[in-house]
């Protein structure tokens, strides 16, 4: 595989444009310092997780026996999880003392840079199992899995300028249309986790095997 085909194949696993969405809908509430910082960490904390995956993936699958597939499912099962609190979550506090509970709780939960932005949305299930087919040991050279690596990080860096960009769309269009946004992308990211279980659940009836 080329280095264009690489490109394109890590720009439409990791989808830096289709991020904007939900780092939209988990950043409305913040301030533009803190929306910059959300975006360095989701940008980070994915790199970091794909890296592992480049590095160790192969072995890690291998080793418990998981089936591209069952990885699949599992990925568009979180996937569509956290869709459902894109469509049913409220978008902001309605007052100061609901504001100030939910800091308070959402201190004892990971920072929406983990969770959803780096973890599913761009290292997805989809770009782990790239990443791991990508740099396949027994078929592709050391020299091309650093190639490979070079490609995600880039990739990720557009993703990073793309969740950059969303400040000015934010102001645009303010809380409520955050909100609109958030429910309206949560009911397309529940598609596309949808299509993920079926793709996975079609492909086991086709194989007859996981």
């Amino acid at each position: 595989m080329d280095l264009f085909e690489r490109f394109v194949t890590l720009w439409v696993v990791i989808d830096p444009i289709g991020t904007i969405p939900v780092f939209i809908a988990v950043t409305a509430a913040m301030t533009a310092p803190e929306r910059r910082k959300t975006a360095l960490l989701a940008a980070a904390v994915s790199a970091g997780v794909l890296m592992f995956f480049l590095i160790f993936g192969q072995l890690l699958i291998d080793g418990l026996g998981i089936s591209l597939l069952s990885f699949q499912v599992a990925g568009g099962i979180v996937l569509f999880l956290f869709a459902l609190t894109m469509i049913f979550g409220e978008s902001k506090p309605e007052s100061d003392k609901h504001a100030a509970d939910a800091d308070a709780e959402l201190a004892e939960k990971p920072s929406p840079a983990v969770f959803p932005l780096a973890v599913p949305s761009l290292a997805s299930p989809g770009a782990m199992l790239a990443i791991v087919l990508l740099t396949d040991n027994n078929t592709v050279a050391i020299t091309d899995q650093a190639i490979t690596a070079v490609v995600m990080l880039v990739v990720l860096l557009f993703a990073y300028l793309c969740m950059l960009a969303a400040g000015p769309i934010i102001r645009l269009i303010g809380n409520s249309g955050a909100a609109i946004v958030s429910r309206v992308m949560g009911m397309i990211l529940a598609s596309v986790a949808a299509d993920l279980v079926i793709g996975a659940a079609l492909e086991i009836a086709k194989t007859g095997s996981l």
